[in-house]
C-alpha cells in the first residue's frame, strides 16, 4: 500500500479552508470528469479527487490525516499506518458505506472502519425525535489497568469546523470506568456522552479499547508472555526463581535440563476472566561475562573436563 497526499491530489495548501477545497474540486471535476473529459485517465483521476474530497472536507477524517501526514511520509512510498495513529479523535457514528472500488486501500485502511466495528455499530441505528448522533474513538489503557480494573479521565479530540472554513480541535474530557480483565478491540459505551441532541437526549460515546505495550509482557487474547532471563545452572540443574506478573512477583520450578527457549505455564496468571488468561514464560539462558577472571577459570575447567559437543549432529549423514 502507498501513502497518499489529498492536498497535493487537489492541488491545495494544507491550510486551505472548506471553500478552497470545493473550488479546487469544481475545478477538476471541469478537467476529469468520465462524462466530459477526453483523458485517458480520466475515470481514476476522478475517483482520487473525489477521495481526496472525502477526507479533506470532513473535519474528523482531516484532522486525523494531518496528525498522519506530520510523520513526513510521502506520496507513493510504502506506507504501514503507525499503531495508535488515530488515538483520541472522536469520530461520528456514521460508518463508512462507500461502494467496493470507488476509494483506495489507503483509504479502507485508514477509515473504512469508521463507526468502531461491528458489536457497537449494530447499536448505533438513527433515531427519529433529534436524538443527538453517536460518536465513537479509540483509546490506550495500560496492561495493569486492563489487568485490575481502573477509573481514568480521558480527554478526546473532536475536530470541528470554525467560522473562517478551517478545521479546530475541540478537547472533550469523559470519566471512563475499565473493567477488569478487558482485552484489545473490546468497546466501552458511555450513555449520553456523544453528541448534543436537538431537545431530545443526546448520543452515546463508544470507546475502542486499545492496550499499550507494556516493558516486560506481551499480550495475545488473555494469555500474557514475558521472557525470563535465567543462569546456565539453574537451566540446567533445575531452580526455583522468582518470576515477575501484573499481580506480583509468583515462585516457579524450573525443571532440570530446561533448554534455552523452553516456554513453562502459569496457569491462570494472564488477563482476568472466566476463564482467566496463562502467563507463558520463555527462559532466557544467559552466559557470564567470560572477561571475569573466576568465570574464565570455569569455562575453561568446563572445557577441559566436559564431554560436550553441540554440534555433534551437524555431521550426521543419516
Amino acid at each position: 500500500m502507498q501513502f497518499r497526499d489529498y492536498y497535493g491530489v487537489l492541488g491545495v495548501a494544507p491550510e486551505a479552508s472548506a471553500e478552497e477545497l470545493k473550488r479546487a474540486r469544481r475545478k477538476l471535476a471541469r478537467k476529469y470528469h468520465p462524462d466530459l473529459s477526453k483523458e485517458p485517465d480520466a475515470g481514476e483521476r476522478m475517483k482520487e479527487i473525489n477521495e481526496a474530497y472525502d477526507v479533506l472536507s470532513d473535519a474528523q477524517k482531516r484532522a486525523a490525516y494531518d496528525r498522519l501526514r506530520r510523520g513526513g511520509y510521502r506520496a507513493g512510498e510504502d506506507f504501514e499506518p503507525p499503531p495508535g495513529w488515530d488515538e483520541g479523535f472522536e469520530f461520528s457514528g456514521a460508518e463508512f458505506d462507500g461502494a467496493s472500488g470507488e476509494f483506495s486501500d489507503f483509504f479502507e485502511t485508514l477509515f473504512g472502519g469508521l463507526g468502531g466495528g461491528a458489536a457497537a455499530g449494530a447499536q448505533r441505528r438513527r433515531r427519529g425525535g433529534g436524538r443527538g448522533e453517536d460518536h465513537h474513538a479509540r483509546i490506550a489503557i495500560d496492561l495493569e489497568d486492563a489487568f485490575n480494573g481502573a477509573r481514568r479521565r480521558v480527554t478526546l479530540q473532536v475536530p470541528e469546523w470554525d467560522g473562517a472554513g478551517r478545521v479546530r480541535v475541540r478537547e472533550h474530557a469523559v470519566d471512563v470506568a475499565i473493567p477488569k480483565g478487558i482485552r484489545p478491540g473490546q468497546t466501552l459505551r458511555l450513555r449520553g456522552q456523544g453528541q448534543a441532541g436537538d431537545d431530545a437526549a443526546a448520543g452515546d460515546l463508544y470507546l475502542e479499547v486499545q492496550i499499550r505495550l507494556h516493558r516486560l509482557f506481551r499480550l495475545d487474547h488473555q494469555d500474557l508472555f514475558i521472557d525470563l532471563p535465567v543462569t546456565p545452572w539453574e537451566a540446567a540443574l533445575g531452580a526455583a526463581v522468582r518470576v515477575p506478573t501484573p499481580a506480583g512477583p509468583v515462585e516457579m520450578q524450573i525443571p532440570a535440563n530446561a533448554g534455552n527457549g523452553r516456554v513453562l505455564r502459569l496457569r491462570g496468571r494472564g488477563l482476568p476472566g472466566a476463564p482467566p488468561g496463562d502467563l507463558l514464560v520463555t527462559l532466557r539462558v544467559v552466559l557470564p561475562d567470560a572477561s571475569a577472571p573466576k568465570a574464565r577459570e570455569l569455562y575453561e575447567t568446563m572445557a577441559r573436563e566436559l564431554a560436550f559437543d553441540p554440534r555433534r549432529d551437524l555431521e550426521r549423514t543419516t
